[in-house]
């Protein structure tokens, strides 16, 4: 099996540094390659000193990495450069300013996907994580936007706890996690730090997130919505081109209740619904197999039929899906019946012209 940067930054990921540490999460990786068994990259210090203490390791990572089946050639060029000048602090959260024209495009990207739910609790995060994995694993160029500025899920979800950076304290380099771009106001703050910000300070931050990250160019970016008909909502489908949205939503009387909100929001700010999907649809006993509707079964289907909206599919309720999101590595990025489940969404929006 060939070599990928993953592959390599992973390894890279468990090797501790003197002093603490790994050359990851202390962000001293630059230029890597791999090209069949050939690993190139570059260690850069801050300084001399740094240096001096990282060239202990370097063997170190040279011999872990030559270890690595399909490596058959390691070249690592330590560097240090002198001081730099420090970058203006980057602020998230300020009013929004004006923008004329209406919904705008951002440049690069080719479609942008609004992931919806009328309520919390319906996994419509676990969706966007898993979606946008599935897409990248389809060959798609995708990012991810966790737009759930008060309670941001998708670092702890796709695995990343690094702050991005900003050379000019505007533009924000995002991050990149099992081959998605993402971004997420949560990598700017501390985990249990709680956002306490009013509308327009909601509205500021989102712009930001999307007009000041430098996203590149991409085939499709999955925006991570709040629960509700919000701020947010409002802000997103009135200053951004969305491609559609997609609502989720369990089988259950409830959750439906509210995703008929959600959607009745869309139809009032004109924005297409690319259809409906049904989250924790099905549940097979792992020891005897047995499945249960423990939230009902296919009512997210009738309601798509009803109001004339394709219905994309149903995704099981498992535990693999828990424990993947909790430990940083979405369901969709490895194998089992809940990552068949994800490709096979992926597979049908790509085909539909979607993504």
């Amino acid at each position: 099996m060939a070599v990928t940067k993953d592959d390599v930054m992973a390894v890279l990921g468990r090797i501790t540094l003197p002093g603490g540490g790994n050359p990851v999460d202390a962000d001293l990786i630059r230029a890597l390659s791999v090209e069949g068994g050939q690993v190139r990259f570059v260690i850069e210090a801050a300084d001399a000193d740094e240096a001096r203490k990282l060239s202990a390791a370097q063997p170190v990572i040279e011999a872990a990495l030559r270890a690595m089946p399909g490596v058959d050639n390691v070249q690592i060029v330590l560097t240090a450069h002198g001081p730099a000048a420090k970058p203006p602090p980057l602020k998230i959260g300020q009013h929004p300013t004006p923008q004329q024209g209406g919904p705008a495009r951002l440049t690069g990207v080719d479609r942008i996907i609004a992931v919806a739910s009328g309520k919390g609790g319906v996994g419509k995060s676990t969706v966007s994580s898993n979606l946008a994995v599935a897409l990248a694993r389809q060959g798609r160029r995708v990012g991810l936007l966790d737009a759930d500025i008060y309670g941001p899920s998708q670092p702890r979800m796709m695995g990343v706890n690094r702050r991005p950076a900003s050379a000019d304290g505007k533009i924000i380099e995002p991050l990149v996690a099992h081959g998605v771009t993402m971004m997420s106001i949560g990598l700017m703050l501390r985990e249990d730090e709680a956002v306490v910000w009013r509308g327009p300070m909601i509205m500021g931050a989102l712009q930001q997130l999307l007009t000041q990250v430098a996203w590149g160019n991409l085939d499709v970016l999955i925006v991570d919505l709040p629960p509700g008909t919000g701020d947010i909502q409002l802000t997103l489908c009135q200053r951004t081109q969305l491609t559609g949205a997609i609502v989720v939503s369990t089988p259950q009387d409830v959750a439906l209740l509210d995703a008929r909100k959600a959607l009745d929001m869309f139809s009032k700010l004109k924005t297409p619904v690319l259809g409906l999907i049904e989250n924790m649809s099905t549940y097979i006993c792992p020891n005897c197999g047995h499945e249960e509707h423990l939230f009902g079964h296919g009512g997210v289907r009738a309601e798509a039929a009803r109001l004339d909206l394709p219905f994309l599919g149903e995704l099981p309720l498992s535990i693999d899906v828990r424990l993947a999101g909790d430990a940083g590595t979405p369901v969709a990025a490895g194998q089992g019946a809940a990552a068949t489940a994800y490709a096979q969404l992926a597979r049908r929006l790509v085909d539909g012209g979607m993504a």
